[in-house]
C-alpha cells in the first residue's frame, strides 16, 4: 500500500472518530420564510438537529432529511425544563454521538439575542467540538415590523430592549424618556410586572403600549392601549408575548400591514395531495392564511402497464408528433417509466410538448423540458384544443399525438383532437382511487364549520371529499376552480361562492381572497365587526372539533 493511500485512510478514520461539528442557527421568530439561505443549508446537510420549545420541527421539516434524529432541548426525559447548562451538556453529547458528522442547534429567532448562546458555545469548546455560528431573524425587530410598527421614528431614535425572564423586573428608570422605545419580551405575569415596573420608574401613563402575540405567524395578535391600563391588557394573554412603548405604537393603525391581509387568519382546507398543493400554499400564505392539505385522491399505476410501456418506446423511435400533458401526475408517470426503462429527457429531442397549464409546465420544467404550447388562456383541454394547431399533412412529417392521462380523463382533448386531423393514442398513465379517510377530528373541522374556507380544484376533489369527510358546514366559504367544479358542487347541495376566473389553481386562491375583501368591505360600510366565516358557526360545534 502506498502512503498516499495509507494517509488518507488514516484522515478518513480519524475524521470518522471526531464529534460532528456543530452550527448554532437561527429559527427565526415563527414564519417559515424567514428562515435564512444558510439556515436552509445547513438544515439540509445536519444528521441531527436539537431543537428548543418553541422552534418545532414542523418548522424546518421540509429542509430535513428523512433519517434525521431529532433531539428536545425543551425538557428532560422526565418533562422537566432544561436550564442553559443542561442543554449546554445536551448539546455536547449529541455531536459526541454524531461522530464525523453535522449537528444544527436550532435557537429561537436569533442565537445571540435571549437564547444561553454562550453558555453551549463555551461547553462545546472546553470539549474541543468545533462550531459555528448562523444568525437568524430576531423577533426583537422582526414581531414590531410585522404588528406595523417600525421601533425608529421621529425623534423616538433610541431602542431599549429587556428580556423579562422573572417577576424580578431590571432597573428601567433609563428609560422613561418620551424618546425611548422599549421592547418587552416575557410571559404573560413578568410582562405584567415590568409594564408596571416601567410606570412606577417614571414614564408618562398615557404612553402608547402593544402587546404582540405569535408574532410573525398567521395566528399573530396585537392589543394596543396605554401604559396605564396595559396591566388589564395582559391579564388575557396565554403564551410569551412582546411589548412595544413608546412613538411606534402609535403608527400601528396606518401601517398594519400582515394583519390586514384579506385572509389573515383563515384556516383554507385544500382538498389536494401535498406535492400538487405547494403553489397553492404558498399562494394562501401571501394572503395571511393557513392551509391545511387533505388528499382526496391517491394515484397509482395503471393495471396494464403494457400500453404506457409501448407508448413510451414508440416515443423514442418516432411514432409521434407531439405529447401532451394534462396534469403534473402525468408528468410523473412519463419520468418514472422513462427512469425505469433507462431513458432520460433526451428522448424528446425533436418531439412538441404541451402543458396544460404553469404547474404541469413547471413540473416539466424541473425535469429539464420546455414546453412548446402552454394555453394563454384557459388553462383546461379546452383551452389547449384552442390554442393547439390542426394537423397540416405538409408541416407535420407525423401525425400521431400522445395523451398519458389518467384513467377518469374526459374525451373532450382526444375527440377535439381528431377533429383536427390528428391521431391520438390516449393512454393510461396512472389511475386515481379515492383516499383513506383523514382522521377523525379534521373530519369534524370540515362538519363543524371550523375551517373559513375550502378550495376545490376539479370535480374529483368535491366528490371525493364529500364522500371521505362529509359536507363542509354551510358556513364555510366554497372555492371552485372553474364552472365544471362549481356545477358538480352545487349538484351535491353545496353553495358556491368563488368561481376562478380560469382553470388555474393561483387564481383560485386570487378568487378567494377578492371574496374575503368583498366581505371586510361589506362589514365596515354596515358598521358590524370584521369575522372570519369560521366565527359565524355554532361555538359548541367549533368547541368540539378543535377538541
Amino acid at each position: 500500500m502506498s502512503p498516499r493511500t495509507t494517509s488518507t485512510t488514516t484522515t478518513a478514520t480519524t475524521r470518522s472518530r471526531r464529534p460532528a461539528s456543530v452550527t448554532f442557527v437561527g429559527a427565526g421568530p415563527g414564519d417559515p420564510s424567514l428562515l435564512t439561505l444558510a439556515a436552509v443549508r445547513h438544515l439540509g446537510r445536519a444528521d441531527a438537529v436539537i431543537i428548543d420549545t418553541s422552534a418545532r420541527d414542523s418548522l424546518v421539516a421540509e429542509h430535513l432529511r428523512d433519517d434525521i434524529e431529532i433531539v428536545d432541548a425543551g425538557h428532560g426525559e422526565h418533562g422537566q425544563q432544561l436550564t442553559h447548562a443542561s442543554r449546554a451538556k445536551l448539546v455536547v453529547k449529541t455531536a459526541k454521538a454524531h461522530a464525523g458528522g453535522h449537528v444544527v442547534r436550532l435557537m429561537d429567532g436569533d442565537p445571540a439575542t435571549f437564547n444561553g448562546l454562550a453558555e453551549e458555545a463555551k461547553a462545546l469548546a472546553k470539549a474541543g467540538i468545533s462550531y459555528e455560528v448562523v444568525p437568524g431573524v430576531s423577533a426583537v425587530n422582526a414581531v414590531p415590523t410585522y404588528a406595523g410598527m417600525p421601533l425608529t421614528v421621529g425623534h423616538a431614535s433610541s431602542v431599549h430592549v429587556v428580556a423579562v425572564t422573572s417577576s424580578k423586573v431590571p432597573d428601567l428608570s433609563g428609560s422613561v424618556a418620551d424618546g425611548v422605545t422599549v421592547v418587552l419580551l416575557g410571559d404573560p405575569d413578568n410582562l405584567g410586572a415590568a409594564l408596571r415596573a416601567l410606570e412606577a420608574a417614571g414614564r408618562d401613563p398615557k404612553t402608547p403600549v402593544a402587546i404582540t402575540q405569535r408574532g410573525t405567524t398567521t395566528q399573530q395578535a396585537t392589543v394596543t392601549g396605554t401604559l396605564a391600563d396595559a396591566s388589564g391588557l395582559v391579564d388575557d394573554l396565554a403564551l410569551p408575548a412582546l411589548a412595544v412603548i413608546g412613538p411606534p405604537v402609535e403608527l400601528r393603525d396606518e401601517l398594519s400591514w400582515f394583519e390586514t391581509k384579506p385572509l389573515f387568519g383563515w384556516r383554507v382546507l385544500v382538498p389536494r395531495t401535498k406535492e400538487q398543493s405547494r403553489s397553492m400554499e404558498e399562494r394562501l400564505s401571501d394572503f395571511g392564511a393557513t392551509s391545511e392539505v387533505v388528499p382526496t385522491i391517491s394515484v397509482e399505476p395503471p393495471r396494464t402497464p403494457q400500453a404506457m410501456e409501448r407508448a413510451v418506446r414508440g416515443l423514442v423511435t418516432g411514432r409521434y408528433e407531439w405529447i401532451g400533458f394534462t396534469s403534473v401526475n402525468a408528468v410523473r408517470a412519463v419520468r418514472e417509466k422513462f427512469e425505469e426503462i433507462g431513458l432520460d429527457a433526451r428522448a424528446f429531442s425533436g418531439l412538441k410538448i404541451a402543458a396544460v397549464g404553469g404547474a404541469t409546465a413547471a413540473a416539466l420544467q424541473d425535469w429539464g423540458i420546455t414546453a412548446d404550447l402552454v394555453p394563454s388562456g384557459e388553462r383546461s383541454a379546452a383551452g389547449l384544443l384552442e390554442e393547439w394547431p390542426p394537423y397540416d399533412d405538409v408541416l407535420d412529417p407525423i401525425n400521431r399525438v400522445f395523451l398519458p392521462r389518467a384513467d377518469i380523463a374526459t374525451d373532450t382533448l382526444v375527440a377535439g383532437l381528431q377533429e383536427m386531423g390528428w391521431e391520438v393514442d390516449d393512454v393510461t398513465a396512472y389511475r386515481t382511487v379515492r383516499a383513506a379517510p383523514p382522521p377523525a377530528p379534521t373530519r369534524d373541522a370540515i362538519k363543524s364549520g371550523v375551517f373559513d374556507a375550502v378550495a376545490f380544484t376539479s370535480s374529483s376533489t368535491v366528490r371525493n371529499l364529500i364522500g371521505i369527510a362529509g359536507k363542509p358546514h354551510a358556513s364555510t366559504v366554497i372555492a371552485c376552480i372553474g364552472p365544471a367544479t362549481a356545477k358538480t358542487a352545487e349538484e351535491l347541495g353545496l353553495r358556491v361562492d368563488v368561481v376562478a376566473e380560469s382553470a388555474d389553481a393561483v387564481l383560485l386562491v386570487e378568487g378567494l381572497a377578492e371574496h374575503a375583501r368583498g366581505r371586510i368591505a361589506q362589514a365596515i360600510a354596515e358598521g358590524h365587526p370584521v369575522t372570519r366565516p369560521s366565527e359565524q358557526a355554532p361555538p359548541a360545534a367549533r368547541k368540539r372539533a378543535k377538541g
